[in-house]
């Protein structure tokens, strides 16, 4: 199958065209960008150079349908909502890595996310896939998680699923490196701001927060709220999660750990770290894994999870190619299986 990307300028769209050039049976089609058309992409991106030969073209939905099986949308949020239906239209499948059709109330949409939502005709036919969770792919509109939002419900879905947690006392801090952040600069991205610094940022406002709880809802429906902070890291790739809560009378380590390789015997892209072990950021730098490690202190009730991914990989392109494959009904882990990078 041919796939388009749109705005592959990006920092994911440039991912998928990566993760894509080595994919058995998916091939790069056509590449789309609004404010960087005017030239081929090697020309923009010299690493490319010798390995993909493509020009990056205006946004054009007949020549796109025309010449590929499927597009993704590595665009903004508030971008996919408008460009996507011509697609939902003709019945063209769409994987889109924003948050525009991740939410299913539009109201809790523009509340988070400060923009008119999608409708929700379209809301209705997205299908919100977090791969490990999901079984059934319908329709033709697939909607990617967010990065914080793969991080953190992967680390604590069997706590949830299990009741082996009091969920009130759940506190969730994530890390991220910069390119989280998107391209666009700002004083948050700035080398003299973000080098050998640590900033907390959008306390209590970030976006990936009810899409956290629409989830978890989804396996207890007496989550209402979960209190979830992020922070940057002067580094490029990852998030590094870290989650606390008082587990339930009786719970035992042994037990938590038995249910997260229950949990996850069937994903391969979930690797649990021998007990006794946490997981590093780096280790899975440039990969589809998501590491979890745990302990639980015996003295005090409390559980510590640490969850790790590459937000450009599981948090957002490689999971997009995940999904494409699941939806396509091929091997799940097709075009996958880098290694991380290391040192």
């Amino acid at each position: 199958m041919k796939a388009a990307i749109v705005g592959v300028t990006g920092y994911t769209g440039i991912e998928l065209l990566r993760i894509i050039q080595g994919h058995p049976q998916l091939t790069v089609g056509t590449i789309h960008s609004y404010s960087m058309h005017k030239h081929s992409i090697e020309e923009d991106y010299p690493h490319l150079q010798g390995v993909l030969q493509l020009p990056v073209q205006p946004f054009e939905p007949e020549q796109i349908m025309a010449k590929n099986d499927l597009v993704f949308f590595a665009t903004p949020a508030g971008v996919a909502k408008e460009l996507a239906p011509v697609f939902l239209e003709a019945d063209f499948p769409v994987i889109d890595l924003s948050g525009d059709f991740r939410l299913q109330d539009p109201a809790v949409y523009e509340k988070w996310y400060q923009k008119p939502a999608a409708t929700k005709e379209l809301l209705a036919q997205a299908t919100y896939a977090l791969p490990e969770f999901t079984s059934e792919y319908s329709g033709n509109l697939i909607s990617n998680p967010g990065c914080y939002a793969t991080a953190a419900l992967l680390t604590i879905a069997p706590l949830i699923k299990g009741n082996l947690v009091d969920s009130t006392t759940l506190i969730l801090d994530g890390k991220s490196g910069l390119s989280g952040a998107g391209k666009t600069l700002g004083e948050s991205s700035h080398y003299v701001n973000v080098d050998e610094n640590m900033t907390l940022y959008k306390l209590n406002q970030h976006q990936h927060i009810p899409e956290i709880v629409q989830q978890l809802q989804v396996w207890n429906q007496e989550i209402t709220s979960v209190h979830f902070t992020t922070s940057l890291i002067p580094v490029k790739r990852g998030i590094f999660l870290t989650v606390y809560g008082k587990v339930k009378a009786g719970v035992t380590e042994g037990a938590i750990y038995q249910a997260y390789e229950e949990c996850y015997q069937e994903a391969p892209f979930v690797r649990l770290q021998a007990k006794g072990q946490l997981p590093q950021l780096r280790q899975v730098t440039g990969t589809n894994f998501c590491d979890i490690g745990l302990g639980v202190n015996e003295t005090t009730g409390i559980v510590t999870l640490v969850g790790v991914i590459d937000n450009l990989m599981k948090g957002a392109a490689g999971q997009a190619i995940q999904n494409y494959n699941r939806w396509a009904q091929i091997e799940e882990t097709a075009g996958l299986w880098q290694v991380p990078l290391f040192p």
